[in-house]
Parts: C-alpha cells; structure tokens; sequence
C-alpha cells in the first residue's frame, strides 16, 4: 500500500483526569505523531469548544478538530451523552470521534457504536501501550484515513 505523506491534524481529547491528558500529550510526542492537540475537561466544554462558545470563542486558538478522543466518565456532562449531541449536530456529525476509555463493559462499547463512535478502545495500562497507541492511532488517521 503506498501512503501518501502524513499530514498534522488537530486532536481534541476530552477527559477530566489531568494525568491522562498529560500522558496522552506525553506519549503523542514520544510516537512522533505530527498534530496539535488540545484538552477539555467534560462533555460540556467538549461542545463548548465545538461550537466556539465562551472562553473557545477564537477560533485560531481552538480550531475545529480532525479528531475527538473522548472518555466516557467525566463530571457535568458524560461521553455518552456528549457524543450523542455531537452526532446529532449537523455541523459537528462528520468530526471522528474514538472513545478512548477505562471502562471495559459490553454495554459502553455497544452503545458508544450506536451513538456513532468511529472506534472504542480501552486505555492501556502503561505508558509504553500508550505511545504504542499513539503511534498506531497517528498511522491510521493521519496517514491512512481521508478526512472531512
């Protein structure tokens, strides 16, 4: 297969836990993953930002992003039903989202699917699986997917 030459995206990870999001950007930058990412706190900020609503209100600063990575269990407003506002939107609908969780259960993968989520994954349990992921996820949605 030849690929053509990787190109940066913006990456939006919605997660309330400030260790995950620091090794997130952490293991981006050891996988060499060409994007720029960008973090928020809960389902609520996650639409805000989406949307360029209050402090996102400049759009330089918070672009629309290539992709949404989303954990499911955060405060205020949830995964689950962030991602139903966002599939629902039809401005928002086309931006991938991939769940990238702690939970395992049947039910928040069948349901996630059915709410529209491009892909679910559990995090890993160290941070070697995570720049592993990292450099995985920057293969296939830099350089093999074709985005909006």
């Amino acid at each position: 297969m030849n690929y053509l030459k990787p190109q940066s995206i913006s990456i939006l990870m919605a997660d309330d836990d400030e260790d995950d999001r620091m090794l997130t950007q952490d293991a981006l930058e050891q996988s060499r993953v060409l994007n720029t990412i960008n973090f928020v706190n809960d389902g609520v900020e996650l639409l805000e930002y989406l949307r360029n609503e209050g402090k996102f209100s400049n759009v330089q600063d918070f672009p629309r992003p290539s992709l949404i990575l989303l954990d499911l269990n955060m405060p205020r407003m949830d995964g689950r039903q962030a991602l139903r506002e966002i599939k629902a939107d039809s401005q928002l609908r086309s931006i991938p989202v991939v769940i990238l969780t702690t939970s395992k259960e049947e039910e928040d993968k069948i349901r996630g699917y059915d709410l529209g989520a491009a892909s679910y994954i559990a995090k890993p349990v160290n941070f070697d699986g995570l720049v592993e992921l990292m450099k995985n996820l920057g293969k296939y949605w830099i350089e093999i997917v074709e985005l909006p």
